[in-house]
């Protein structure tokens, strides 16, 4: 697969449903897509029944919903968009000013795909949605991928190459930070823009372990260094601590290639923005 091949995930022309009871707030995110993505077929519902009815008239490629509707909720505008039938994937974002909160206590269902916190900004949503609708390459973004299996790490890298990233691969917790260590920046700026990890590896040391030494030895915060974390664990409880230890977002195993690219890009493209960038320095 060719590093433009990404582009057949969704069409070029993509059909993006906007749920939000207010009409400001509407305008404003359908205004970020139709500058960004001016393909966009923008679908603006105020609430449940109105999204409902749209996904009778046809299929979407996107839905963004706020948490709270004025006859309903997002997690319905998600069960109502599973419940369609359609024959594709469709991910559903919340957009919502607490939902880093909802995605720590691992309160959405399984029906949401991802979230969005609108505290990141304006240009950070045009990204975000970006990376589901039209995720574009970002060549020679560096990656550091940590994984104890040689056979998972192989198809796993493969994967995100095809994006145009390169990926360096430690094989325990004790490599990556000899290899954080002896690249590092003059100025203490980590040498790599992603990294990706099991939660667990073989050795002393584990994904947690890693986690925290990023976060509380190194002292990268989430925009400078952001940090995936894969696991198969479905444990509520589990995921949470990962999140509230300093993990920018979790990947679900077994891997599929369009959620784990589209996650790396969208934290490769906030961590570049200016205004984020120098949040945690």
């Amino acid at each position: 697969m060719a590093t433009h091949d990404i582009r057949h995930l969704v069409s070029d022309a993509p059909r993006v449903m906007v749920v939000d009871g207010s009409k400001l707030v509407r305008k404003l995110i359908g205004d970020v897509l139709l500058r960004d993505l001016p393909q966009t077929q923008l679908v603006a519902c105020d609430g449940l029944a109105s999204a409902k009815a749209a996904l009778a008239e046809g299929p979407v490629d996107l839905v963004t919903t706020a948490l709270v509707l004025p006859d309903g909720t997002g997690q319905e505008v998600a069960r109502a968009v599973r419940a369609a039938g359609q024959q594709a994937y469709v991910p559903v974002i919340v957009v919502s000013g607490n939902a880093q909160e909802q995605l720590e206590s691992r309160s959405f269902s399984e029906d949401i795909t991802d979230y969005f916190d609108k505290s990141l900004g304006h240009s950070a949503l045009a990204a975000f949605i970006r990376g589901y609708v039209q995720p574009e390459p970002i060549p020679g973004a560096r990656v550091l991928y940590v994984e104890d299996s040689r056979v998972v790490a192989l198809a796993t890298k493969r994967m995100l190459e095809h994006s145009g990233m390169q990926v360096t691969h430690a094989i325990s917790v004790e490599d990556a930070l000899e290899l954080l260590a002896a690249h590092r920046e003059a100025d203490g700026a980590p040498a790599f823009d992603l990294i990706l990890t099991d939660v667990y590896l073989k050795g002393e040391m584990e994904g947690g372990d890693l986690l925290a030494h990023i976060r509380d030895k190194l002292g990268y915060g989430k925009r400078r260094l952001p940090v995936l974390v894969m696991t198969g664990d479905a444990n509520a409880k589990n995921q949470s601590e990962l999140l509230r230890a300093g993990a920018n977002d979790l990947v679900m195993k077994p891997i599929e290639e369009r959620p784990l690219v589209t996650k790396a890009l969208f934290q490769l493209r906030v961590s570049r923005l200016p205004e984020q960038r120098t949040l945690d320095r």
